[in-house]
């Protein structure tokens, strides 16, 4: 193989390689079907029964939600009351903002200052959630969503939280005791995840959403934490509103998406189309890469031919060389002295040769 082919290629190899390692936990979340983790159907006891003396319940009995103020959108109270009333020996938890405000500079003034900075409120309820369940343990629930039973039988659980489509887990629905591995884990990320990218959209869900949330989710899979009492169980969409005995109803939700999120999601709907264009975009980058440089080559061939021609030098020339003499010459043009002859550059250049 020629040597100009085999470093494009090493090159082109290493550039991929570090792409898919940026991306790579992304990527092994689109294979993962949380299947290891899955609440069984059969572990659910039917909506009238009574939990088994051997399940203990370990998470404690609060349901925690968050909403700006304590004055809830009439859109809300009904699943709000639903959630209230079928569980009147829990204790409920509204974080206001600022409330949750206080809460994290009494307990947690080390966050505080991020906390402040988000630049998007839906950061700070996101962010909230996960602090509140490290800290007092329970169930958080977000206001859109109604209860159609009573949540006991995930209480007996550690942790849970809802698998969403099309992959990876939401926040929408959490239970966990307190100091779970897992979200302590993910409040202790909160901060390396605060970067801002060039959509909204993308910022929220990659900093505090469902993204990030499930990013931290694969990691901690793979980790000695997640095993035994550390383990973070998985409600399935079956289990979560979609059968008679599932546990919540789903309403409209207040939505913070904006129009950078139309665009988001149609891209997830046409994902073969722009998985293709990637790969001929790719393929045209890599063209043009090879093209510059032959063209590159194919020029320090030429100044050889010259320096030839006035300086009476003649040793073989290879790619190395070749490449070698045009950032020579590039630096002879945009230098703001007086250009030198053809000659003197071949006195400069026929070091090159020795």
């Amino acid at each position: 193989m020629r040597r100009g082919v085999l470093v494009f290629i090493i090159i082109n190899v290493v550039i991929i390689g570090l792409l898919v390692r940026s991306v790579y936990t992304l990527l092994t979340l689109l294979v993962e079907d949380a299947s290891a983790d899955a609440i069984p159907r059969d572990e659910i006891p039917s909506v009238n029964a009574s939990i088994p003396d051997d399940r203990p319940l370990v998470i404690p009995k609060i349901i925690h939600q968050t909403y700006k103020t304590e004055n809830i959108p009439e859109i809300w109270r009904e699943p709000q009351r639903s959630c209230i009333e079928l569980h009147p020996d829990y204790e409920y938890k509204l974080w206001t903002d600022e409330k949750a405000r206080e809460f994290i500079a009494k307990e947690y003034p080390w966050f505080l200052e991020t906390f402040d900075n988000y630049p998007y409120p839906i950061q700070r309820a996101d962010s909230i959630r996960y602090f509140v369940l490290s800290h007092y343990g329970g169930v958080y629930l977000d206001l859109d969503d109604g209860c159609k039973r009573r949540l006991d039988p995930l209480l007996t659980y550690n942790a849970w939280v809802r698998r969403t489509k099309p992959t990876g887990i939401s926040n929408d629905a959490m239970g966990s005791v307190p100091g779970h591995p897992f979200f302590l884990r993910v409040i202790e990320s909160l901060q390396s995840y605060d970067r801002s990218w060039f959509l909204p959209y993308i910022t929220i869900m990659a900093s505090t959403g469902p993204l990030f949330l499930s990013v931290i989710w694969k990691q901690y899979m793979g980790s000695p934490e997640s095993e035994g009492a550390g383990r973070v169980r998985i409600l399935m969409p079956e289990e979560y509103n979609s059968h008679p005995w599932s546990f919540f109803t789903h309403h409209k939700g207040d939505s913070w998406h904006g129009r950078d999120a139309q665009l988001i999601f149609w891209m997830a709907k046409n994902w073969i189309f722009l998985t293709i264009l990637g790969f001929v975009l790719a393929g045209v980058v890599g063209f043009g890469m090879w093209y510059l440089y032959g063209r590159l080559l194919s020029y320090g061939q030429y100044r050889y031919q010259r320096l030839r021609a006035s300086t009476g030098i003649s040793p073989p020339l290879s790619k190395r060389r070749a490449l070698r003499i045009v950032p020579t010459f590039l630096r002879r043009i945009s230098s703001s002295s007086s250009i030198a002859s053809d000659e003197e550059l071949g006195r400069k250049e026929e070091g090159y040769f020795d």
